[in-house]
């Protein structure tokens, strides 16, 4: 089993908190962590489960083994318990772990019991640095990270991402709270697939789906909680320049957004006319998720004004402002260099970093030029100085 990068920072907040919830999208490897950890396992989407759990209860909660709830948001009930029996011995850590695969937001349950008495954890596909060979670090922005869609085995990619979200169309998301119906579920996606990496226009979206904006906004709202999505948000500077104000929406998986558009090769992949943007978004996503397997929480946007200039991602982290530009190129041209420092410096960036596919590293006090690998690998010491 590849190890995660999360493990540690699981363990040091089972030995801090009674409580850890480890969210992220289904089939991203949480039951697989969880059981490493040899607890007590309940899947709780399961009915026969749920009452041996009932059952068990006081016997379980006064035990000393780590007590594992895989899919909680099956069984809400379950909250007011776990608040009781943390509340009774509040002093006492590691007691509960909490698999769930939506968010906090959508989770109601652990907002309004549990606030203040639990950790957060969240565990991403995988992530380049947790990768062995170089044939997976190669094919990752292709098929994505999910242990079971093609990083592992490439035969599986597309059909298993199709799978997978036909399956969550039809039964998950449903269950989970999304009004909308499969079908219409399945339309959104590959709309938004359409969309990757651009600036997000509901009401054009609504349009095309037979819907308000605002009702359109709302299943996004629902993806995103989900882990299938992310927003990042404009960065506001004080530019004295008319800024975009819309946020930036991608997939946060790119072999999801890949096998939706039809693609199932990298030749395939590099052909395509939004491929830089898809490499944008597969370098966002794969910093933010070191940045967070690091255990620091960041706070994450984009930068663009009207007349075309732009940082692709601003990220702010460890008390710094990173200020980071990605080009598909193998040979990055001094000029891109030169208008990112320019932009870095009238928002007070600190690390400023030119990404493309060139392994030729430049480390000045003027920025830094590199491909991905080197910065997830120098990362944690660049955030350190």
């Amino acid at each position: 089993m590849l190890s995660r990068l999360v493990e540690r920072q699981l363990r040091s907040a089972l030995k801090e908190q009674p409580a850890v919830a480890l969210l992220g999208p289904r089939q991203v490897g949480k039951t697989t962590l969880a059981r490493s950890l040899r607890g007590t396992y309940f899947d709780l989407e399961l009915e026969t489960e749920r009452l041996r759990l009932d059952l068990e209860w006081e016997q379980l909660i006064n035990g000393k083994r780590l007590l594992v709830l895989d899919e909680a948001q099956a069984f809400p009930e379950i909250f007011p318990r776990l608040r009781s029996a943390i509340d009774s011995e509040r002093r006492r850590a590691g007691r509960f772990l909490i698999l769930g695969s939506v968010s906090p937001q959508l989770m109601r349950s652990v907002s309004d019991a549990l606030a203040g008495r639990l950790a957060l954890v969240e565990l991403t596909p995988f992530l380049w640095t947790e990768l062995e060979s170089h044939a997976q670090r190669r094919r990752l922005w292709l098929t994505g990270g999910y242990p079971d869609g093609g990083i592992l085995r490439p035969s599986r990619f597309p059909n298993w991402q199709l799978d997978y979200l036909e399956l969550l169309a039809q039964r998950d998301l449903p269950n989970w709270g999304l009004p909308a119906a499969p079908r219409l579920t399945m339309r959104l996606m590959r709309m938004l697939a359409a969309a990757h990496g651009q600036t997000w226009n509901g009401a054009a979206l609504g349009r095309s789906l037979g819907l308000d904006a605002k009702t359109v906004s709302g299943y996004v709202d629902f993806l995103e909680g989900t882990y299938l999505l992310r927003r990042l948000p404009p960065y506001h500077a004080n530019l004295k320049k008319r800024m975009v104000k819309a946020p930036k929406i991608y997939w946060r998986d790119s072999g999801l957004a890949h096998a939706l558009l039809g693609i199932g090769t990298e030749r395939q992949l590099l052909e395509q006319p939004w491929v830089g943007a898809s490499f944008e978004c597969h370098v966002i996503e794969q910093i933010i998720g070191r940045v967070g397997a690091l255990g620091h929480r960041a706070q994450s946007y984009f930068l663009r004004t009207h007349d075309g200039h732009e940082i692709d991602f601003v990220l702010e982290v460890g008390g710094s402002r990173w200020a980071i530009e990605c080009k598909l190129s193998t040979q990055p041209d001094q000029r891109d260099l030169t208008k990112l420092t320019a932009l870095a410096d009238a928002i007070g960036a600190k690390h400023r970093v030119l990404l493309s596919r060139s392994s030729k590293i430049i480390e000045s006090p003027a920025g830094i030029v590199c491909d991905l690998p080197w910065l997830l690998e120098n990362l944690k010491r660049l955030i350190a100085a």
